[in-house]
């Protein structure tokens, strides 16, 4: 079951990467990315970045614009996964489509974010809006897990802000380059900048004489 499974998959995610690249030339390009990047937050398999960065290759003087619609989007998506793990989470029907069809969220991985949220709430949301972690998995937990709703949406709005800034500023900046560079090097210098960024906030913790972990 699982060795046929696993291919159907990869075709579809396929299938819906070109679907999304088609959006890129059109007068429907804007709205697109918009659609895509607040459905992403909670349920689309495929990052908006994808888009973002065939736009802001074609139009590079629309690289900001294009980087603040796809941050908006995104936040206001995570409001709505936010809502999902609030509100409907304890209809079965809710969570068993979500860790069947929605890649990266799974029983394990749901119950590990769930167990941190009371110490790392704020670190957890702006690495997964950063990072490659999925950002669908995180706000639907916070949700169910109750987590400060400003703090959230703080947390989201610089972290997925500074994610799709970057990723478009690159490409107005070096062209095609640019994106070779992201899909090889971005997630990694990403997961880099927030482990740094962490270890940051362990030292202040310390010297602070407090424990990290909130006791």
């Amino acid at each position: 079951m699982t060795e046929t499974a696993t291919p159907r998959r990869m075709g579809l995610h396929r299938r819906l990467y070109h679907w999304m690249l088609s959006f890129s030339g059109t007068p429907y390009a804007v709205p697109a990315l918009f659609a895509f990047a607040f459905a992403e937050s909670s349920f689309f398999p495929i990052p908006p970045d994808v888009l973002l960065i065939f736009m802001a290759l074609k139009t590079r003087a629309s690289w900001a614009r294009y980087a603040l619609v796809c941050s908006i989007a995104s936040v206001l998506g995570g409001l709505a996964g936010y809502g999902i793990g609030a509100l409907l989470w304890d209809i079965e029907g809710v969570r068993s489509f979500f860790f069947d069809y929605v890649p990266g969220v799974t029983p394990g991985s749901f119950a590990r974010f769930q167990a941190v949220y009371a110490d790392w709430d704020f670190l957890i949301v702006f690495t997964a809006g950063f990072t490659p972690v999925p950002y669908k998995l995180i706000t639907i937990t916070a949700g169910v897990a109750g987590i400060s709703l400003p703090m959230f949406v703080l947390a989201s709005a610089i972290s997925r802000s500074a994610r799709f800034f970057i990723v478009a500023w690159l490409v107005q900046r070096f062209g095609p380059g640019a994106q070779e560079f992201i899909e090889r090097r971005f997630n990694l210098l990403s997961i880099l900048f927030v482990v740094l960024l962490v270890g940051g906030f362990l030292v202040v913790k310390y010297l602070g004489g407090g424990d990290p972990a909130g006791h």
